[in-house]
């Protein structure tokens, strides 16, 4: 059997924002009931080459797969090169024979994006919302509002970061109102996606009804919101696991400042009804990125180019 190759070129055409937010839905609610396999992910760190990389593997009824992936955010000023980039490689679970390999750079932004709009639909209180705050302008900001606009119509949208000419550029190119930090935790929805150690988004700037994505903290040691934040919001996370150790929740988990009993369970959960909201009406999701999202996608994407005939055919194993 050959294998499907697919370039980032060919990934671009074949995915639809609407299929892709399905397709991590689905996956959410699979890891909710249960029916994943999916270990921790992997970490190389390189602090020689100021990066790192991550291995993802996983499995969800019948399909499974691997994405690895990179984190060298001095990629862009000192090499011209993205700070993420990441190959998938789909396998048959039967037989292991890889299916396809094919390009994860625009994968993971994508899946990381639907991802937010997933949690905003099923957190946000204010129904529905009318104000979208972005905390950070980078590459994944711009997956993150193309999926809340998928979902959301008319949303007002606020967006503001440390740097104003990278604010003034995105907004330039996306249709929104640069503002502060400040303005734009006051919208109904804040998406944080930074690469920050230290606490960005304050408590004092939210509302009470406010739903906040936490995109950015993916790796141990990050932090992007200030702890009274997660003391006062019904928190929910993508995987207890990989939260705990590098979500969101882990500086403060770790300096005894939160307990696990401070998270109310796993947006999974939530979905297939094994978790609840309370009376709070402050939320938050604590995102991490999980290989489960990457390979309900990669599945849709690989189903698809099949379908319409695209991608090239290589012969890596002979039976």
């Amino acid at each position: 059997m050959k294998t499907l190759i697919l370039t980032q070129s060919d990934v671009n055409q074949l995915l639809d924002l609407g299929e892709a937010i399905s397709a991590v839905e689905g996956a959410f609610l699979a890891h909710g009931r249960g029916e994943t396999r999916m270990p921790s992910k992997v970490y190389l760190q390189l602090p020689d080459n100021m990066g790192d990389f991550r291995a993802m593997p996983a499995y969800i009824s019948g399909s499974a797969g691997v994405k690895w992936v990179n984190s060298h955010p001095e990629n862009p000023r000192r090499h011209g090169l993205p700070t993420v980039m990441g190959l998938y490689i789909l396998s048959d679970p039967l037989t292991a024979l890889p299916l396809a390999i094919l390009d994860a750079t625009l994968l993971t932004a994508v899946r990381t994006g639907a991802a937010a709009a997933v949690a905003s639909r099923h957190l946000a209180s204010k129904r529905p919302p009318k104000r979208l705050g972005l905390v950070g302008c980078g590459v994944q900001a711009r997956f993150i509002l193309d999926a809340h606009r998928q979902l959301f119509s008319d949303l007002e949208v606020v967006a503001a970061d440390i740097s104003r000419q990278a604010a003034e550029r995105f907004s330039d190119e996306n249709d929104t109102t640069v503002g502060s930090i400040e303005e734009a935790a006051a919208c109904d929805i804040v998406c944080t996606a930074t690469p920050s150690r230290r606490p960005v988004l304050r408590r004092q700037w939210l509302s009470e009804e406010a739903h906040v994505n936490a995109m950015g903290a993916d790796a141990p040691g990050k932090q992007e919101l200030e702890l009274q934040v997660l003391l006062d919001a019904d928190v929910f996370v993508d995987d207890r696991e990989q939260a705990f150790e590098s979500g969101e929740v882990n500086v403060p988990l770790h300096q005894g400042e939160l307990s696990p009993s401070g998270v109310r369970g796993t947006l999974g959960e939530l979905l297939a009804g094994h978790a609840s909201r309370s009376s709070r009406s402050l939320t938050v999701f604590d995102s991490t990125g999980l290989a489960i999202q990457d390979l309900a996608l990669a599945r849709n994407i690989y189903e698809k180019a099949r379908h319409q005939g695209m991608g090239r055919e290589v012969e890596f194993i002979q039976g």
